[in-house]
């Protein structure tokens, strides 16, 4: 049996998969967002790894990054965001904790590009 230590949000994992394309092309396209916390810690290793993979400007890079984002995400990616990280080695989004939504008590992040 295979153990995952990644959240399910109550979720099946289509539907899982979509939030979370949703939220990382959010991300691309404004550069910062508020969401909750544990979507945000989630949200960062996706990122992340789609970033390290535009660094490599490889068609190859490309069309792996497109499977995971819409293409108007991969050319952002391409073009904006991964060029202002070609010489770091990691650490491309930031989480900053903000007030518990009041509705429910979710606790809120604030998750942006450094």
């Amino acid at each position: 049996m295979r153990r995952t230590n990644a959240r399910k949000f109550g979720r099946i994992r289509k539907v899982r998969n979509a939030m979370m394309r949703s939220l990382a092309f959010n991300l691309i396209s404004k550069g910062k967002m508020e969401t909750t916390e544990a979507k945000a810690k989630e949200l960062r290793p996706f990122i992340e790894k789609i970033i390290t993979l535009a660094k490599k400007e490889t068609v190859a890079s490309r069309r792996l990054i497109g499977a995971r984002v819409s293409p108007k995400a991969v050319s952002k990616v391409f073009k904006d965001i991964a060029p202002k990280y070609k010489t770091r080695a990691g650490g491309y989004t930031r989480i900053i904790k903000t007030a518990i939504r009041e509705s429910d008590g979710a606790r809120m992040a604030v998750i942006e590009f450094v």
